[in-house]
């Protein structure tokens, strides 16, 4: 699943009139660098949640995609990011499946870790997200980071830990969804509860990862 229903603000007047998946960058839209990169990887159904201006993505998809086995989801009202994939289930099944934010810049240099990181991903039983060391996470970041591993377990970071930075791509497991009754949400409340839980498993890739979060990355980026 791409998630790619958001308004993109911090991309400025670009998103006025046009959905920040739509923006181009390397001559290619950031949704094409996901979608390309994720049927090269072997991928044969791929889930698009949408809301804002979602009929140039639902245009998008069947020009140039026709052919595949892409579904779009349109959101009436903004469900955050764990609402929009418990939307979803109905078209992404009762099997792991792989969520990523359409905002990451997936390059042929992430092929290998992330098929490492998909090794096996029918094993797991709750939620296992990809990870980045902040010497290989670029474009936006926050001063802080997101996690830390202890013994290959997820813990929120704290002052003076080194810096790990979600990468924007995870494994879940269908049934998590069962832990929280409401429909919009973000996967952060979802995360938290799998920490207290000691479930929540992480990946840490060695290649760069580019996040194309806001106007300075893009510009950053777009000629790379």
């Amino acid at each position: 699943m791409i998630l790619a229903a958001g308004y993109g603000k911090r991309m400025k007047n670009l998103t006025d009139s046009k959905p920040k998946p739509l923006l181009v960058i390397n001559n290619k839209e950031l949704i094409r660098h996901n979608i390309d990169f994720f049927l090269d990887l072997g991928c044969k159904e791929i889930v698009i949640n949408t809301h804002y201006l979602h009929e140039q993505i639902n245009h998008f998809v069947e020009k140039y995609y026709s052919n595949s086995n892409i579904q779009l989801i349109y959101e009436p009202t903004l469900l955050n990011t764990g609402g929009g994939i418990k939307n979803a289930l109905s078209l992404l099944g009762d099997k792991n499946f792989l969520v990523t934010n359409a905002d990451i810049l997936w390059r042929k240099e992430n092929k290998n870790d992330v098929l490492n990181f998909v090794n096996k991903y029918q094993l797991i039983q709750t939620c296992k997200l990809l990870l980045s060391k902040e010497i290989n996470f670029k474009g936006l970041k926050k001063s802080t980071g997101d996690f830390k591993l202890n013994n290959g377990l997820v813990q929120r970071w704290e002052k003076n830990d080194p810096h790990l930075y979600y990468t924007g791509l995870q494994i879940i497991n269908p049934r998590i969804f069962k832990l929280i009754e409401d429909k919009c949400f973000s996967l952060n409340v979802l995360w938290d509860l799998l920490i207290v839980n000691r479930n929540l498993e992480a990946y840490v890739s060695n290649s760069n990862i580019v996040h194309i979060g806001d106007i300075n990355a893009l510009n950053q980026f777009k000629d790379d």
